[in-house]
């Protein structure tokens, strides 16, 4: 009896020992499986602005639900998941109230930021009134800010970026071009200003392709993605002039969602 009561007592420590290592097991299988601590910081592109579905905690930053952060997060359940990015934000907005939540536990960051600084809003005001000349001059200005001041701020931005979070791989996200050329609208821009406006967009997204493959970020163009659904394209993935007018020119949920989650989902090492 006594033998038989030892040999129960060692074989529930055996099977306790089993089901203790077992969930152990589990808890770390559980615990890779998933993704990295993800935090998305940027501008109006990065927030959503023109997807709809804005969570109203977030007021004028409008945070959507249909933004490519949340797409990402909502895919691959992230360890831990920030949302800073917000409407209007440049390069001073980024550094002073949106990186608190990176630290040296965050695996993933992603961006797009430079546009606002450049004044594109502006361009754009500007360029829906009369008068191209007026328009290309604007262009020709946001072109020149990015060439000669918008590296310096990038750098800030990065540095900062890097410091905080030393581990992570980031992704900057850069814009589309807004115009297919010689595509179906009958009115609204010449095709002059709508080229201009297009090649400024490439210029600002390979002067922030530079800066981020010099601290060793990786870049994810969205351009190629929106070919075929620009303004004028017939399937468009950006609005034109709407009203609210913030959302003019910015991506569709569906530009959301096939236009920049397919990139991030590419660049994000995952």
């Amino acid at each position: 009896m006594k033998l038989s009561r030892l040999t129960a007592t060692a074989s529930a420590f055996v099977v306790g020992v089993v089901l203790a290592l077992a969930g152990a097991g589990a808890a770390q299988a559980a615990e890779s499986a998933a993704g990295p601590a993800y935090v998305a910081l940027g501008d109006s592109y990065s927030s959503g602005v023109g997807s709809g579905s804005y969570d109203s905690a977030s007021g004028s930053c409008k945070r959507s639900t249909k933004a490519y952060p949340k797409l990402w997060a909502a895919a691959h359940a992230p360890s831990s998941f920030n949302f800073t990015a917000c409407s209007g934000a440049k390069t001073g907005d980024v550094l002073n109230n949106q990186l608190g939540p990176l630290n040296s536990s965050t695996g993933l960051v992603s961006i797009s930021i430079g546009g606002n600084d450049a004044g594109f809003a502006d361009v754009m005001t500007t360029c829906v009134l009369p008068g191209e000349d007026n328009c290309l001059s604007a262009v020709a200005n946001a072109r020149s800010y990015a060439q000669n001041t918008l590296p310096g701020k990038l750098d800030q931005v990065y540095d900062a970026i890097r410091a905080k979070a030393p581990s992570a791989r980031v992704v900057v996200l850069g814009y589309p071009r807004f115009y297919k050329l010689n595509g179906d609208c009958i009115a609204g821009l010449t095709e002059s200003e709508r080229t201009a406006i297009n090649n400024a967009s490439d210029y600002l997204n390979s002067v922030t392709k530079g800066r981020a493959s010099a601290h060793g970020f990786v870049f994810g163009d969205v351009a190629t993605p929106f070919t075929g659904h620009e303004i004028c394209s017939g399937s468009e993935w950006l609005h034109s002039v709407t009203w609210p007018i913030d959302e003019s020119y910015h991506p569709t949920a569906a530009g959301q969602s096939g236009g920049y989650l397919p990139v991030l989902n590419t660049a994000d090492g995952i």
